[in-house]
């Protein structure tokens, strides 16, 4: 056995595209097991990282993004965001993502931190930033996109992640992260 067909205690004895896009990629793996045993994995494999943004205006503020998520069927509240391709700087993504989707424009950013989001199906990373010094500017949101902007005290937004009104995972690690490092 190679190194080419192992993954930790796992060995893949064969392996295949299902799906791909310009966004993901679908794998099949026919594995044995850590604990001998064959079986099939699939993983998810995301061609770019997702960012997060958090601002906060001097006041207290931030803001939310609402919109229909297709692959729930359900209306979401979250964090501004949206996706960085491999070659691009996380923070370039995440000033531009700020700036399509809610018009922002921020003086300092500072990082909130990386996650894995869903690490038993997929790699996909996650980046989250705060952002302060805010100005306002124009939305440019992308064709695919019907977004509703709210402006609300950071506090109902922390609420919103602790009573489920928020869902989206990155949104709640850095909404309650940044809480917890005493920064909003």
């Amino acid at each position: 056995m190679t190194s080419a067909n192992k993954r930790g205690p796992w060995q893949i004895t064969e392996q295949s595209v299902r799906y791909e896009n310009p966004w993901i990629r679908v794998d099949h793996h026919e594995v044995i097991a850590p604990t001998g045993k064959p079986g099939i994995y699939g993983t998810v494999h995301f061609k770019g990282t997702a960012v997060a943004i958090l601002p906060l205006a001097d006041n207290g503020d931030t803001w939310l993004v609402g919109q229909y998520r297709f692959p729930l069927q359900v209306y979401s509240w979250e964090l501004p965001m949206g996706g960085c391709p491999r070659d691009e700087a996380p923070l370039d993504a995440a000033k531009r993502e700020l700036r399509e989707e809610t018009g922002l424009l921020a003086e300092h950013y500072q990082s909130l931190g990386f996650f894995h989001v869903s690490n038993c199906i997929t790699d996909e990373e996650a980046r989250a930033f705060l952002a302060t010094g805010l100005s306002e500017g124009e939305t440019e949101f992308d064709d695919t996109e019907e977004l509703e902007i709210r402006r609300l005290p950071f506090e109902e937004a922390l609420a919103m992640t602790l009573d489920g009104r928020i869902t989206d995972l990155v949104s709640v690690a850095a909404i309650q992260r940044a809480r917890l490092l005493g920064l909003a």
